[in-house]
């Protein structure tokens, strides 16, 4: 069910590549709520991807631009704000990338030049577009930006290896940009802590299908879906949040805040008694 919450207003999504991103869904659910959006990603992305089929479908336009590239980046704002004829409203940030998870380095052994793009691609990466956006005057008043983060910023899961720094990192950024923006023109920026969710990038992190398993029997509500995530990000574009910013919202059905459940402690009492026989 669409609400209109986002009627009238525009926003640029970073990293949708196909229809199991979270960017993607994002993009239909704020369509649906009446946004007219800009999608961008790599233009390595943009060749391997289907963007050009969601763009079809929320009748947006897609700009090419590394977020690694101020010149791009800048060359985005402009592109936007000449398409949509005035600033923008949102922004989501839905980017991650990490080559020492793709080449199987683990976390005791990383490849620091690999870790460096991913701390440029996965994090640095806001910094860049917050501060691109900033001198460029680019968002209207009371808009709002969100970046996706995970809870192995707070915690540590091993096979999520350096993009564990990468997510503390982004929300770092986060936070004091959204102090900046805050003050300049109560712009808000904000991070969701999102569930494990089987996206094409998050399928490549090693024991996935565990780390999903887990947290939907630690969850009291399950885990919450790219729908779910979706459609939270829209509260979050939309004027009912004016007052949240710099915060770090956890969306995981209750799992950031659960000890443990009765079907985690029946598992491991199950798996005990095998062992025993």
């Amino acid at each position: 069910m669409a609400y209109q919450l986002l009627k009238g207003k525009k926003g640029i999504i970073f990293g949708a590549l196909d229809d199991k991103s979270l960017a993607w869904r994002t993009a239909l659910r704020c369509y649906e709520e009446g946004a007219a959006l800009v999608l961008t990603n790599a233009p390595v992305a943009l060749r391997l991807g289907e963007i050009n089929k969601l763009a079809l479908n929320v009748k947006a336009p897609v700009i090419a631009a590394d977020v690694t590239n101020m010149e791009d980046l800048k060359k985005l704002f402009e592109g936007a704000m000449n398409h949509f004829g005035g600033k923008i409203d949102f922004i989501l940030h839905s980017v991650g990338m990490s080559l020492n998870i793709r080449k199987n380095k683990p976390y005791t052994g990383l490849d620091y030049g690999f870790n460096q793009k991913t701390l440029d691609i996965s994090a640095v990466s806001l910094h860049r577009v917050l501060q691109t956006a900033y001198e460029m005057d680019a968002i209207n008043e009371w808009g709002s930006v969100v970046a996706l983060s995970y809870i192995a910023a707070q915690r540590v899961f091993p096979d999520y290896n350096e993009m564990s720094d990468a997510k503390a990192l982004l929300e770092s950024i986060a936070r004091n940009f959204g102090y900046y923006f805050g003050v300049k023109n109560k712009v808000r920026i904000n991070t969701i802590s999102q569930s494990p969710t089987k996206t094409t990038a998050g399928s490549g992190v090693k024991s996935f299908d565990g780390f999903q398993a887990y947290a939907e029997k630690m969850s009291p509500l399950g885990n919450a879906s790219a729908d779910d995530c979706a459609g939270y990000c829209a509260t979050l574009f939309s004027d009912l949040t004016r007052m949240v910013t710099m915060q770090n919202l956890f969306h995981d059905g209750g799992f950031s805040f659960t000890g443990v459940t009765e079907a985690i402690i029946l598992e491991i009492e199950k798996n005990h008694e095998e062992i025993i026989k």
